[in-house]
């Protein structure tokens, strides 16, 4: 086997097992809010979009990116700890923000996260600031946007993409059309559903990719990749279908039993899986044990989170207010200060 066969067939094998460990770590997440262990109550799980490992491991060490509210995987492809993100999304002391990010709003500058945002589009517009200090900079570094087919209606992500397009910025949109926002079907929101020919409208390089195989996934997102470092921007649709509700508690009553079993044949992981048997890449053993690997890391991430430390209460308002900032004081001392005041008087 010559060596750039062996490359990309070690590429395939690792992006499986990344795929495989988001798999594990989302099912745990489901496990996490039925214990009663997440912090509020709501959390949206990544499964069936396993396959947007194809464009985080296309990226590099020094990149960073942006995630929408069903952006655990994401995190995940780009190195994230599950330890400490399970102990975030249950409000724990050590999780990624000290629990008080929670599910829909972990950040690690550190692994070039640049922040998860509930609302819907909300972070796009933080990697064109970042695309523009890379491009200022020279040092070949892109910016990521990752969002759902939701944030496809949203002017934030129209007026991003052009100053992108402008500028010659070194960054990606993403958007992962999982075909439903919140329970509204693509179909019912968007007029024009060709969302690639929507950003080469404003110049960018687009391609569409099928979600259920993450290695033309891979494929799409490398070209883009390239690009991009050489001040082309680009966007890039993973179309994928979403296997569970909106949110955990969501029961997808406007989806029928029918369309659910049809979607769920479009599965990333077990398509991954099928293709390295079919081409001899790994012998079923390999896998079994990734598949076992995976699942014991993240039984213990989850045995981390909830066995983890709450936060102290007198930490609530770190992390919140400008350095320097003086503490608020609580209500019950200002209470007390007024009552002493008047009982004085």
């Amino acid at each position: 086997m010559n060596a750039p066969a062996q490359t990309a067939n070690t590429g395939a094998l690792s992006r499986y097992r990344m795929m495989r460990r988001i798999r594990s770590f989302e099912e745990r997440v489901g496990e996490l809010f039925l214990k009663g262990g997440s912090a509020g109550s709501m959390l949206h799980l990544s499964i069936g979009e396993e396959a947007v490992v194809g464009l985080t491991d296309a990226m590099r060490e020094g990149d960073s990116f942006t995630t929408h509210h069903r952006g655990h995987g994401v995190f995940l492809g780009r190195g994230a700890d599950p330890n400490r993100m399970m102990s975030e999304i249950a409000g724990k002391a050590d999780g990624y923000c000290r629990g008080k990010g929670g599910s829909m709003h972990i950040a690690d500058r550190a692994l070039g996260h640049l922040g998860a945002n509930a609302i819907v589009g909300g972070g796009i517009a933080h990697v064109v600031g970042a695309g523009l200090t890379y491009r200022n900079r020279g040092e070949g570094q892109i910016s990521v946007a990752f969002f759902g087919d939701g944030a496809m209606s949203q002017g934030i992500l129209y007026e991003s993409m052009n100053m992108a397009a402008l500028w010659r910025l070194p960054v990606i949109f993403c958007c992962i059309n999982n075909q439903y926002g919140m329970g509204t079907r693509v179909d019912r929101s968007a007029g024009n559903r060709d969302f690639p020919a929507r950003a080469a409208a404003f110049g960018l390089a687009a391609a569409r990719a099928d979600g259920a195989e993450v290695e033309t996934v891979h494929d799409a997102a490398r070209a883009l990749v390239a690009d991009a470092r050489q001040g082309r921007p680009g966007f890039l649709e993973i179309d994928a279908y979403r296997f569970y509700g909106h949110a955990r508690m969501d029961k997808s009553p406007y989806r029928t039993a029918e369309e659910e079993a049809e979607g769920r044949q479009r599965d990333p992981v077990a398509r991954a899986r099928a293709r390295l048997l079919a081409e001899g890449l790994a012998p079923e053993d390999d896998l079994a044990r990734i598949d076992a690997e995976a699942g014991a890391e993240m039984d213990a991430a989850l045995a981390h989170a909830l066995g983890a430390t709450a936060p102290a209460l007198a930490t609530m308002f770190e992390d919140v207010y400008a350095p320097g900032t003086p503490a608020p004081r609580p209500q019950s001392r200002r209470l007390a200060a007024v009552l002493a005041e008047e009982a004085r008087a």
